[in-house]
């Protein structure tokens, strides 16, 4: 688990799972921080740091923001206590105006909800959520591109001091 301050007098948030493939297949548009309902031993497990949010996405049922497919460990002592199935949708905790606006954006073509990172804030989990729209191929062929052209001009520049 890495510690990192977001800013000068921010507590740090601990990060336990990140979904490293979202920015890779998605333009990510917009950002939001939601809470997540666990159960006890989830949580326990979550601070070990057994999640993983590779195959997470979230989906809007009823007015409410669900997050399906994220994977917890289920928590070595916690016995008869841990839920059914790791996989299981969790309920993500946001704001009615956050929810009304992530509809809204959801029923564009081609949008959706992709989890990015699961941590603890002041105690609490979170999962940072992203409005985005995919990536076609020749997209991503681009994005790579730019990123080996900007890591060589970091090296000329670093090389000819």
């Amino acid at each position: 688990m890495s510690e990192k301050p977001r800013a000068a007098d921010a507590k740090p948030r601990i990060s336990v799972a990140r979904n490293p493939r979202a920015s890779h297949d998605y333009h990510l548009l917009e950002h939001w921080e939601a809470g997540v309902v666990l159960t006890g031993t989830e949580v326990k497990s979550l601070r070990n740091g057994k999640a993983s949010i590779k195959e997470a996405y979230a989906v809007l049922r009823n007015g409410e923001v669900w997050l399906e497919g994220m994977h917890i460990t289920p928590y070595e002592q916690g016995n008869r206590w841990n839920p059914a199935s790791p996989v299981r949708a969790r309920k993500l905790l946001m704001h009615r105006r956050e929810i009304e606006r992530l509809i809204g954006g959801v029923e564009q073509k081609g949008m959706t909800l992709v989890p990015l990172e699961v941590y603890f804030s002041r105690g609490r989990a979170k999962v940072a959520v992203a409005l985005a729209k995919g990536k076609k191929s020749h997209d991503r062929r681009e994005d790579l591109k730019r990123r080996i052209a900007d890591r060589e001009m970091a090296r000329a520049i670093k090389s000819s001091r």
